[in-house]
């Protein structure tokens, strides 16, 4: 007979049942595992996915009306982070705005300040 009494891996109570068990519920083994993954490094894709949707939710945020200029400084406060867009558009005059699903920014001065002017995607800038 063993004398080692096994224990289960998250809440240390004594197992009973059968001999290479290692949790003593469904919820010790869904606890367990879900604090191993949270304790990893956090993957890329997560990372970036993240960040854009955290992007698109502060230029909605700043742009109730479909277009709205702001300055760069508030957005990049609130943790937006331009450098991650998911696709881009260019108008006629060259100017390349760049996109977080349906809201986008371009990057501008006005009066000497950075400021960023925030547009919603139009169905004209399919073509």
């Amino acid at each position: 007979m063993n004398h080692l009494k096994r224990k289960c891996k998250f809440c240390k109570e004594v197992l009973t049942g059968r001999i290479d068990k290692m949790f003593c519920s469904e919820y010790c083994r869904s606890a367990y595992h879900y604090q191993i993954n949270k304790e990893k490094e956090e993957s890329f894709y997560k990372r970036v996915d993240k960040q854009l949707k955290l992007n698109r939710r502060i230029m909605k945020n700043y742009n109730k009306a479909g277009k709205a200029t702001v300055r760069r400084e508030l957005l990049l406060e609130d943790g937006f982070n331009p450098k991650y867009f998911t696709h881009y558009w260019k108008n006629g005059r060259g100017h390349v705005y760049l996109f977080c699903y349906e809201f986008g920014f371009f990057s501008m001065k006005e009066n000497d300040q950075p400021k960023y002017l925030l547009v919603r995607w139009q169905t004209y800038m399919d073509q």
